[in-house]
């Protein structure tokens, strides 16, 4: 009866794991270059129109990502999610990855959550955040997903919170944020 249970579960992790492939792939086909939009056309948009954007192909994606291999793949408003998939670029010199690669996903996915609430002509910037780590994560661990979820977002402050997964479920790493509204110059 175990046995049955733990089959369940590799195929329910493999097919997740096909999904993410497959969505990582469509979202990285129409992805624009890297880049930084100009502050005219950034106060235009609301953040969730801007994360849209990046989505869809019409906004650069942020050079971080490109740095660190990973993408937004999904969102809607007051949730973001990003995906990369940790290998040896990312390993310090004990072995495993380096606690920078799951605080700049978090740091990615809770601070974009927040964004995603703001209208035209607003923008944020992280005040603080908190990440806990839990397990490691290797070049075996395959790809993996910070997702941001906002907790509250007022005039002056945002909070969300924040978590890495991979396909089978198991957490990596959780975390919060506060982060600074203003309006943009």
């Amino acid at each position: 009866m175990m046995s049955d249970a733990k089959n369940d579960a590799k195929g329910d992790a493999t097919a997740v794991l096909k999904q993410w492939q497959e969505q990582e792939a469509a979202v990285r086909a129409r992805m624009a270059e890297p880049g930084v939009l100009g502050l005219e056309q950034l106060k235009a948009v609301s953040g969730m129109d801007f994360l849209r954007g990046i989505l869809e192909g019409k906004y650069p994606v942020a050079h971080i990502g490109k740095t660190l291999d990973f993408i937004p793949v999904e969102g809607e408003a007051g949730r973001i999610v990003f995906q990369g998939t940790p290998g040896l670029q990312h390993y310090n010199p004990l072995g495993s990855v380096h606690g920078g690669y799951f605080c700049t996903l978090l740091d990615s996915a809770v601070g974009c959550a927040v964004q995603s609430m703001l209208p035209a002509g607003v923008g944020y910037t992280t005040l603080e955040i908190k990440v806990n780590l839990i397990r490691a994560m290797s070049s075996k661990t395959g790809p993996v997903r910070a997702e941001g979820k906002v907790i509250q977002v007022g005039k002056q402050v945002g909070t969300a919170e924040g978590r890495i997964v991979d396909a089978a479920g198991r957490i990596y790493a959780h975390a919060t944020t506060t982060c600074l509204i203003f309006p943009l110059p």
